[in-house]
Order: structure tokens, then sequence, then C-alpha cells
């Protein structure tokens, strides 16, 4: 391909971007707001600007008529901008399709530059160059490649992202302990004002359970009720950590709390017994990057409003 030829060639595809990146905004524009008005007013606006739509895409093929075969003669030429303009819509339609996908797609300004893009990949497999259509494939391929694989990875890694710094909202309140021998994590809950994580057996036909849950004290130091429920027993110890004791036919509940930091942790179990909550009361920790993560990828955390 001589320079003059690689020249109009050039030309030719900015020109045929650059037609379809303003026609196809402002075609766009028109059937959202035909669209909120109601009625037929979309179908007809669609009908009404495809035919201009094609006309342009044709009168942008006059400068390649010695490039591109098809832009030879004016129905040939014709003929041509209506198979760009399929071809170059459908990418569009996939790109709005990767876009409502969260798809990063750039600033607007960017947005609008991209629409034309895929109208000039259409035209350059019409220049019988090599190079040319190898440009236009390796085109298509980064397109499909970001729009269908590495654009939706970045979208659900800024989710997760984002859900992972709803729950470090309150790192304050953000304590766990390690499970006790034989139990594991069964649910956790970020609330506004307070953290709560439950352990329960890990063998299907056993029962046990301890809840825990840190929020933001109500009061300097723990403290008793001045009223106690009948078969409850309360006490607070020199260094400020509450003990309560509730009976049930059958067995009791033990709560011990405790101040971690700058919150209140309250541990309780009808399993349990008082050694085995203070020595997981000893093994509480902030919560860990990696244990968030293994938490949200088994779906055990939660966030609550």
């Amino acid at each position: 391909m001589t320079s003059g030829r690689r020249t109009l060639t050039a030309l030719h595809l900015f020109l045929v971007w650059a037609t379809m990146a303003a026609a196809v905004p402002a075609l766009g524009f028109g059937l959202v707001v035909a669209a909120w008005a109601g009625g037929s007013g979309a179908a007809l606006l669609s009908l009404l600007g495809v035919p201009p739509a094609v006309g342009l895409l044709a009168v942008a093929g006059v400068p390649a008529r010695t490039v591109v075969p098809l832009c030879g003669s004016v129905r040939r030429r014709f003929g041509w901008a209506l198979l760009v303009f399929v071809i170059g819509t459908l990418g569009v339609l996939a790109g709005l399709a990767a876009y409502g996908e969260d798809v990063d797609l750039g600033s607007a300004s960017t947005r609008i530059a991209l629409t034309g893009a895929p109208y000039a990949v259409a035209a350059a497999f019409f220049v019988p160059s090599r190079w040319v259509r190898l440009g236009s494939v390796a085109a298509l391929a980064a397109g499909v490649a970001y729009g269908g694989f590495v654009g939706p990875a970045q979208s659900q890694q800024r989710r997760h992202d984002a859900e992972a710094a709803r729950y470090r909202e309150h790192p304050e309140l953000l304590y766990v302990g390690t499970p006790p021998p034989g139990m594991r994590v069964s649910r956790a809950e970020a609330g506004p004002a307070y953290f709560s994580v439950d352990y329960r057996t890990a063998r299907e036909n056993e029962f046990g359970l301890v809840s825990l849950i840190a929020r933001t004290p109500l009061t300097p130091a723990p403290r008793c009720p001045e009223l106690m429920e009948k078969g409850v027993i309360c006490a607070v110890d020199a260094h400020d950590g509450m003990r309560v004791v509730r009976d049930f036919p059958g067995g009791r509940t033990i709560t011990l709390t405790r101040r971690q930091g700058n919150a209140e942790v309250e541990v309780t179990s009808p399993t349990l017994g008082e050694p085995g909550l203070r020595r997981f009361l000893d093994t509480l920790h902030p919560l860990s990057d990696a244990e968030l993560e293994e938490w949200m990828r088994e779906k055990l955390i939660a966030h609550r409003i």
C-alpha cells in the first residue's frame, strides 16, 4: 500500500469514526427521550433515524472510492454503508451490555468517542489490505477480551472491595475470637453499631453455640441492672468484667462481658462453660483481611443497615 493510499485509508476510517461518534449518541438521546415520552415515538425515531445515519456513512465513504471497492459507485457505497451500520451497531449494543454489567468504559466523553469505534473497525474489514484487516481483527479481539473478561473481572473486584469497605465502616467493633474446639463460624453480621458472630459445632448431630457481639459501650463500665429477673445472677469483677448466669429448665446460659479497645464485647453460650468462655475471650483479636475474605467467599457474613 502506497503512502497516498495509506493516507486515504486513514482519512476514510477517521471519517467513519467521527461521523458515527457524533450520530450515534444523538440518535440514542432521541430514543431515550422518545421512550420516556411513551407511545410509538421510539419506534418511529428508529425508523427515521437509521436512513440518515446510513446516508452519513455513505458520504464518509466517498474519499475511499479508490481504496475500498465497495465504495466505487453510489449504489455499492450505500450497500457498504448499510453493512457497516449493522455490524457497528451490533458492536455498540455489545458495549452497552458490558456497560450495563458495570464494566468501566471511562468518562462520558470517552464513552461518546467509543461509540464510533465499532463502525471504524467494521469499515476496516472492507479495506483490501492485510495489515488494515489484521489491525481491525486485533481491535475486535481487544474489545471482546476487555468487554467479556477483563472489564467484568475488574467490575467484580470493585464490587468486592466496596462490599469489604462496608463491613469495615466501624473497625473499632470488628473483634472475633478463635473458634472453640469442635466449633466453627456459622454466621456473622455487621450493623451500624454492633458486630456479631455465631459459632456452632462442626458436626450436624451435635449442638453447641457461642454467640459474640461487639457494640459501642453505653456506660463507662459494665454494670448489672438494678432489677434482676428471677433465676438471673449478675456480678462485676475487679477488672470491670461482668458475668451473668441465667438458669432455664435443663441448663443455664452464661454471658461474659468485657471491654476490648473501644468496644464492649459480650459472649454467651448455653453449652460452653465459664472456663471455656474465658479462654475464648482471651483469643479476641481484630478481624483480619484473610478472615473477612473467607467469610465473604463462603457467604457467612451479612451487612445490616
